[in-house]
């Protein structure tokens, strides 16, 4: 599955010229601040927007050519649209609502694909309920199983938990992440919050004053410090897959195999062999030049220093390469001058905290 697109349009100050390929099913996650195109770009896959010029094919199946005058209105798309707000039918009960979106579609799918799409968005207990009577999370799992039931061959969510408060967003989270996991479709997701993107994304698209600046798999991308200067954010760290290897039932531990190494981390209740995303913030990775003893944190990694960068505020980023994973460290940069760190130096990474996402 390959999506293609190339937008150009031109606003009054304000001028998107964007293109990109998604090539394979999981989540793209359209990145970038407030007003950078990010949304425009998705109301253009839709066809809620006539782009001025541009090409755009969803499996080789041309929906958008200014050229050569294609333009397939947005129902002909397959495109699912999940929007910030949930747009839900006020006067629809949820499980009429999800039926709106499946009655309409153009490959209606059977009974037990409704079946499935309820129970994978839990929604079984709240089929009769109105809208004004669901939460935000709720609403945003019904907008969610609405757009699955439309047969889509792409799924557009554009910054569906922005509207959200932090409770609401811990509820959808698991949804959207078993959606990633059990749907094999590919997902354009819009946001401008990187939690959202390193925890969620496989690629990543970074989109700024309408250009494409950026682009490539999230495990490279975030701990680049190329990457973090384009962006203007502090470096977030490193974000890689690891498998449970492990369970220490005395100590209550979970063992995690990785390319960087094993990682001890507090019990996990999942079986060997389950795959998980691990996620280690800059500020949560020490260096040291020498192994050190005698000290509390369980993760200490062998590691090469690949690059260093300081800045204004007193920070030092540090790249740091441990096996086949690139990490980041975040110190003073009077910690790396007292210490002397430069590029090819082997060090060591000592891990204070590990954020382990369950799928």
């Amino acid at each position: 599955m390959t999506i293609e697109i190339a937008v150009h349009h031109r606003f009054a100050g304000f001028e998107l010229d964007a293109a990109f390929r998604v090539a394979k099913p999981g989540v793209t996650a359209l990145f970038g601040p407030s007003g950078a195109g990010k949304t425009t770009i998705a109301n253009a896959v839709a066809g809620l927007l006539r782009p001025q010029e541009g090409r755009i094919a969803i499996d080789g199946r041309v929906v958008f050519d200014s050229s050569a005058g294609i333009d397939v209105p947005p129902r002909g798309r397959r495109i699912g649209y999940v929007f910030q707000e949930s747009r839900l039918f006020p006067h629809m009960s949820v499980a009429n609502n999800l039926r709106f979106g499946w009655r309409r579609a153009a490959r209606q799918a059977g009974e037990d694909e409704f079946a499935r799409v309820v129970d994978m968005l839990g929604l079984e207990h709240l089929l009769s309920r109105k809208p004004a009577k669901l939460s935000g999370g709720e609403k945003g799992r019904v907008a969610l199983g609405r757009a699955l039931l439309a047969s889509p061959a792409l799924l557009l969510l554009d910054e569906p938990l922005a509207a959200l408060d932090a409770a609401r967003k811990a509820e959808i989270f698991p949804y959207l992440e078993k959606l990633r996991d059990e749907v094999r479709l590919p997902m354009i997701y819009v946001t401008h919050s990187i939690d959202e993107v390193t925890r969620l994304a496989d690629e990543l698209v970074f989109v700024k004053d309408g250009r494409i600046a950026a682009q490539g798999p999230v495990f490279d991308l975030l701990p680049d410090l190329e990457f973090a200067s384009l962006a203007g954010t502090p470096s977030y760290g490193a974000v890689f897959e690891a498998t449970v290897s492990a369970q220490d039932d005395d100590d209550r531990l979970t063992v995690l195999a990785s390319d960087c190494g094993d990682l001890i981390v507090p019990r996990i209740a999942r079986p060997v062999g389950t795959r998980l995303r691990v996620r280690l913030r800059a500020e949560d990775v020490m260096i040291a030049r020498e192994r050190p003893r005698e000290i509390s944190a369980n993760n200490i990694l062998d590691a090469t220093i690949a690059s260093v960068r300081s800045d204004d505020e007193g920070h030092a980023d540090v790249q740091l390469q441990s096996g086949h994973v690139k990490l980041v460290s975040r110190i003073t940069r009077a910690s790396a001058v007292r210490l002397g760190l430069a590029a090819g130096m082997p060090v060591f990474a000592i891990v204070k905290s590990v954020i382990v996402d369950l799928r």
